[in-house]
């Protein structure tokens, strides 16, 4: 499952994970996992992280490998977060070919960039209980705009608390704008690769959640095995 930031991969993968019972594999979550549990790989990864790096993409995949040994992984997989780049992309294919296995299904959520703006940079968040707000879609009672339309900012407060919300540091038109700059040039070019194998589907992510599920599943019809 791959998409630009604030397609909606975080919100689809735990919805078809639950229909289809296979497990969604963050590489994220599979690195703090790893690192906790003290395994070999995971103390590399945890070194390096702690010191601010970037994990290289033989570690993450050396994760993926121990993870997908486990049972719960024996009818299929979600992958959320990898591969990014070409080069892991292939990095990929070796391991599971090493495994008897294949890249099955590639689902790009495609969303474009300017509706991307839109969608992430209205999102406003109440930083200790995580409770999130959007300017249009789900704004806060308390927003009151001035005479450009624009968000009066002592106006955006937690509906519970009354606390100031605060916007990330990725949701600005700046931070977006080098996320999505380094989406188009490094992980696009992973559906070109996959293309000839015809496991490629490019799924409308800029409609209602439950018309992009559908897609999804339909998409996935025939690819995995009943269970």
């Amino acid at each position: 499952m791959i998409g630009p930031p604030g397609s909606g991969k975080g919100t689809q993968s735990p919805i078809i994970e639950e229909l289809l019972h296979i497990p969604t594999l963050s590489t994220g979550d599979m690195l703090r996992a790893a690192a906790a549990a003290g395994t070999p790989l995971g103390l590399k990864a945890k070194g390096i992280m702690a010191a601010g790096g970037l994990v290289d993409d033989e570690i993450v995949v050396g994760i993926i490998k121990d993870r997908i040994s486990n049972v719960d992984c024996a009818l299929g997989f979600i992958l959320d977060g990898f591969p990014r780049t070409l080069v892991q992309a292939k990095a990929l294919d070796d391991l599971l070919e090493s495994q008897g296995l294949k890249v099955t299904k590639v689902i790009e959520l495609h969303v474009a960039d300017e509706a991307l703006v839109d969608r992430i940079c209205g999102r406003w968040i109440h930083l200790e209980s995580g409770r999130s707000y959007h300017i249009k879609a789900a704004p806060p009672r308390s927003l009151q705009l001035d005479e450009a339309g624009n968000p009066i900012r002592d106006t955006l407060r937690d509906d519970i608390t009354s606390e100031l919300l605060v916007q990330r540091a990725d949701d600005t038109k700046e931070a977006l704008a080098r996320r999505l700059r380094g989406y188009h040039q490094d992980t696009e070019p992973i559906l070109k690769y996959y293309q000839p194998e015809g496991v490629v589907t490019i799924v409308n992510a800029n409609q209602d959640i439950l018309y992009i599920r559908e897609e999804i599943l339909t998409a996935l019809k025939g690819v995995l095995p009943r269970n």
